[in-house]
């Protein structure tokens, strides 16, 4: 075999911009483009089995037509979404609705047009309008965070892990922080309360087993060195069976009996009652400021359903103490997360919460999901034909960023399968898209769950789908 030989297994160019998926780019991108970027990947295929064939003469396979045709167009695919950047929007059909690593909670309009407002020139970000004197950037959301809380004051830094951090830092250095050991908790990124305590040189003091902690657990070892009693709010796990723990009230009465602070992480943090919606109860920040809890931490952009950021609420004179922290200063938020962040409070003040779309996501009515699911199926279908199979199954979404840990939220989802691609090479197209798109697979069928999917989504979704078969 020599190289003519070789060579003349590539495809032409004309037959390959007869292929669907090249058929698609160029309705979308133009075929002048699409056709250049095409012999420029047949050249980059030419070149690696050149190679390969010198390389290796005496072992080397030429592949088969349609393998060298796939890997053509998958290279093509590739070049043409290519742009100057490599984070970009996905389409989200997971059904996981906080996914880490998919960004966690999308931002409304109404939160992105502030901020855009507010980025593009110059505000009074720590300036007092009304004295004319350098002003606190924390006033601009504080007082109605407070009013939406209960609590006496507020602050708020990155992430939750430096709000923790912060808080043991600046009210326990140097003191024993008492927690059970069934709340020593491990967050996302093997981040784990210890060693967070550690690195605010605060000492951990244990208390209980992992089953079961009481309240004279607590107190046997208070002593003269107890700078703070911590509660972890387990939202990404359970224990279940056999178990005592102590409640908020128990926690605060015996922290107030020895002038102690008592803290609680709740992690993902709620600020309005899911229940009437089928969710297990899940304590709100109000609920445990009102249990007497003298400090809360929570997160932004999990259950709240807005831009990363670490809440800090509880009495005045803790968080005044927490403010004058050095650390307070590397970790404060910017000016546009703090206009996302007054925006987000000001929709949950109006009650318009379920404008916030994580919000609206997990409280998507199966109403409008059986429209999204029959929007989507007529729209594969008719890209599909007969090129495969195309069902409106029932399933289950996932909330995700350890919120609501084992529960499942029943949904309506669109499942496909091709005859002449398996499952997972679809899985893999779909992740390469001009715009990608990541489903799951299930029972060797690709799902889109459409809980965590728009109608401009769905269009996207038929149009990509369309573009692949």
């Amino acid at each position: 075999m020599d190289k003519n030989q070789i060579m003349s297994m590539l495809p032409k160019v004309a037959d390959l911009l007869e292929q669907q998926e090249l058929k698609m780019l160029c309705k979308m991108k133009g075929r002048n483009r699409v056709t250049n970027i095409l012999r420029e990947s047949i050249e980059i295929i030419r070149q690696d089995l050149m190679k390969n064939f010198i390389d290796n003469s005496a072992s080397f396979v030429i592949p088969d037509s349609q393998s060298l045709k796939d890997r053509i167009i998958e290279l093509v695919t590739e070049k043409i979404s290519l742009s100057p950047f490599n984070f970009k929007p996905i389409i989200n059909a997971t059904g996981v609705v906080i996914h880490t690593n998919l960004g966690r909670s999308p931002l409304p309009y109404t939160i992105l047009n502030r901020v855009v407002e507010i980025a593009k020139g110059y505000s009074n970000l720590e300036y007092d309008l009304k004295e004319g004197v350098r002003g606190e950037r924390y006033d601009h959301f504080k007082k109605l965070l407070c009013q939406i809380t209960g609590a006496e004051d507020a602050l708020v830094v990155n992430n939750n892990a430096a709000a923790v951090l912060l808080c043991l830092s600046a009210l326990a250095f140097g003191k024993e922080v008492i927690v059970s050991r069934g709340q020593l908790v491990e967050i996302g990124g093997k981040f784990r309360i210890p060693d967070v305590m550690a690195q605010s040189g605060a000492q951990l003091v244990e208390v209980g087993t992992t089953n079961k902690t009481y309240i004279e657990d607590y107190e046997r070892v208070i002593n003269e060195k107890t700078g703070l009693l911590l509660k972890a709010h387990t939202s990404n796990y359970k224990v279940i069976g056999f178990t005592s723990s102590v409640d908020n009230k128990e926690l605060s009465s015996l922290g107030h009996k020895y002038n102690i602070p008592v803290m609680e992480d709740l992690g993902s943090g709620i600020l309005v009652d899911l229940t009437p919606y089928g969710f297990p109860h899940e304590p709100t920040v109000s609920d445990s400021i009102n249990s007497g809890i003298d400090l809360v931490t929570f997160s932004g952009d999990k259950l709240l359903g807005g831009p990363q950021a670490g809440f800090i609420v509880g009495k005045k004179e803790l968080i005044k103490k927490i403010k004058c922290h050095p650390l307070t200063r590397a970790l404060r938020i910017d000016k546009m997360t703090l206009a996302a962040i007054e925006t987000l409070l000001t929709l949950y003040k109006e009650e318009r919460w379920q404008e916030i779309p994580t919000l609206y996501m997990l409280t998507k009515s199966m109403k409008a999901m059986k429209r999204q699911a029959l929007m989507l199926y007529d729209g594969l279908l008719s890209v599909i034909e007969n090129k495969g199979h195309v069902e409106i199954i029932d399933d289950y979404s996932e909330i995700g960023g350890g919120s609501f840990p084992d529960y499942k939220i029943p949904t309506k989802a669109v499942a496909i399968e091709l005859k002449n691609m398996s499952t997972e090479n679809l899985s893999r197209k779909l992740r390469r898209c001009p715009v990608p798109i990541i489903g799951r697979i299930k029972r060797d069928k690709f799902i889109f769950d459409v809980r965590t999917m728009t109608d401009e989504d769905i269009a996207k979704t038929i149009e990509m789908v369309g573009m692949l078969v």
